[in-house]
């Protein structure tokens, strides 16, 4: 099993300038709001939760509200760039040495570890992403957008149609991962590393095969230059270039 990552309670923070008083204000006020959705969204499911109610718990007014955000997916999505960028920020300089699925473990591990209090959150949107096929399409597109993200911070590429492949796979890893992560009350989380562990196997091994899928189209466009060259011959090839 990979390596149990170290704790993420001295994780820094992002960094970035002094903001003014309006900024600092602005600020508050979407973490009030998200917090807020966050807590309701533990309490109930997502398609009962209203506007109006997230107002009332965040003390902010609707015009506020929809200044800020279009939608409670909106919140969620808001949500989930905080995780990316905690996770971001807590980067462990230890592990730069590690092989790539090691450190993909390690970065996957802290963002389960920053989740943790909304861990009844995330146990309500499973729920209703079973019931509701709409939205769990919505939530693989922020789900691929942030994993590209932890697969960046692992120094796996991500770019390309290769990387969004990636991307999508380890998005649907790690909610494999989640579903047993919401039902682990144990300190350690012995069965979420288990989980996580084979996940990763799993997905190595569907990584390997991706690849030598993608080096098919090269050697099928190869072969048939070879073919053509060997039909027309040398002197028919150099007059048709």
């Amino acid at each position: 099993m990979a390596r149990k990552p170290r704790s993420t309670r001295n994780a820094r923070p992002p960094t970035g300038g002094a903001a003014s008083g309006s900024e600092s204000s602005e600020k508050s006020a979407r973490e009030r709001i998200i917090q807020s959705f966050m807590e309701l969204l533990a309490e109930k499911p997502i398609e009962e939760i209203g506007l109006t109610e997230i107002a009332q718990r965040a003390h902010t007014s609707l015009a506020e509200l929809r200044g800020m955000f279009a939608s409670t997916l909106a919140m969620l999505a808001g949500h989930v760039k905080e995780i990316d960028q905690q996770v971001l920020a807590s980067e462990d300089a230890d592990m730069t040495e590690e092989l790539p699925r090691e450190r993909l473990f390690d970065v996957l591990m802290r963002r389960l570890e920053l989740l943790e209090p909304r861990k009844a959150a995330v146990r309500s949107l499973l729920r209703s992403c079973r019931r509701n096929p709409g939205l769990a399409f919505a939530l693989n597109g922020l789900a691929v957008r942030s994993q590209q993200w932890m697969l960046e911070a692992a120094g796996i590429d991500a770019a390309g149609p290769r990387g969004m492949a990636r991307a999508q796979g380890l998005a649907v890893l790690f909610v494999s991962v989640l579903r047993t992560w919401v039902q682990d009350e144990d300190r350690g989380h012995a069965r979420t590393m288990a989980a996580l562990d084979r996940a990763l196997a799993r997905g190595q091994r569907l990584s390997g095969l991706l690849d030598e899928l993608c080096r098919i189209p090269q050697l099928v466009g190869r072969s048939r230059r070879r073919r053509r060259r060997s039909e027309t011959g040398p002197d028919e090839e150099t007059a048709a270039a």
